[in-house]
């Protein structure tokens, strides 16, 4: 089965009150099965951007028992999906070194038709230039969550995970490095399909190139930060889940008023079990 996933960073609600409205109309023309996004700030947030899709939303605070620090300002995560799905798991990815992110992780299980059941994870690693070392305490326990709650169906991870493909975190995903004596593999959607660099992060985007001056503070600065994971066939032996395309999203402004400070990724995969 043809299936559609896209990830997105919202940037909260910061800057021109337009950005819901430009999120919203990309969502609708892209016409996604599965959406992870990032920073969604509430339900009421979450029900602007999903506003006309058709999609099923879960917001991170639906799920769970108290709220992050600094969830109310920068948000938390959240999943959209074009069956009605069930929640798995909420992970809180604060570790030492890490007690600003607000960010959990969102699990849950989507039936896919005449196929079972798939699990999808919307994701988001620590932000800091320099907390790598965090993110990769934060790629071990996703592996173990997807370990978890994995079904026959490849898992799908998707999110904003703060790092680009060299760094240690997403080298232990896509099985190059090990850490802690632990391995694991997943298909990197773009690395298989995409086509260019794929930055999603750049000082072209005029709504980060404000928070480069900040954190940043040279030029030129872009990077791949934003991905889409498959699990392979040494997790899921009985099934498959082939990339067939990988592309940016939300990576045009209109009239001037960019959607968020990150580009999305839009992915295409063929789905199912062998038969």
């Amino acid at each position: 089965m043809r299936l559609r996933i896209v990830t997105i960073n919202v940037q909260n609600n910061e800057g021109d009150p337009g950005r819901p409205g430009l999120l919203n109309a990309e969502l609708r023309r892209l016409a996604p099965d599965v959406v992870a996004l990032q920073e969604v700030v509430d339900d009421e947030h979450l029900g602007t951007l999903l506003e006309g899709t058709g999609l099923h939303g879960t917001h991170q605070s639906a799920a769970m028992a108290y709220a992050p620090p600094f969830a109310d300002r920068y948000g938390g995560n959240a999943v959209a999906t074009r069956w009605p799905h069930h929640v798995a798991e909420v992970l809180d990815p604060r570790v030492a070194g890490a007690k600003d992110v607000p960010w959990c992780t969102v699990a849950v299980k989507v039936p896919v038709p005449g196929e079972g059941d798939v699990l999808f994870i919307s994701a988001t690693a620590s932000w800091r230039l320099d907390a790598e070392a965090v993110r990769e305490q934060q790629a071990v326990a996703l592996s173990d969550l997807d370990a978890r709650h994995r079904t026959d169906l490849p898992t799908i991870i998707a999110g904003d995970f703060n790092a680009e493909p060299d760094a240690a975190s997403i080298r232990y995903l896509t099985g190059r490095q090990s850490i802690s004596g632990r391995s694991v593999h997943y298909h990197d959607a773009w690395a298989v399909a995409g086509d260019g660099p794929g930055h999603t992060w750049s000082d072209e985007n005029a709504n980060a190139a404000a928070l480069f001056d900040q954190i940043v503070r040279q030029p030129g600065h872009r990077r791949r930060l934003d991905y889409v994971f498959i699990g392979s066939w040494h997790a899921h032996p009985k099934a498959r889940c082939e990339i067939r395309s990988a592309n940016l999203a939300f990576d045009q402004p209109t009239d001037g008023v960019w959607p968020s400070d990150h580009y999305g990724v839009v992915v295409d995969v063929e789905i199912g079990k062998d038969r």
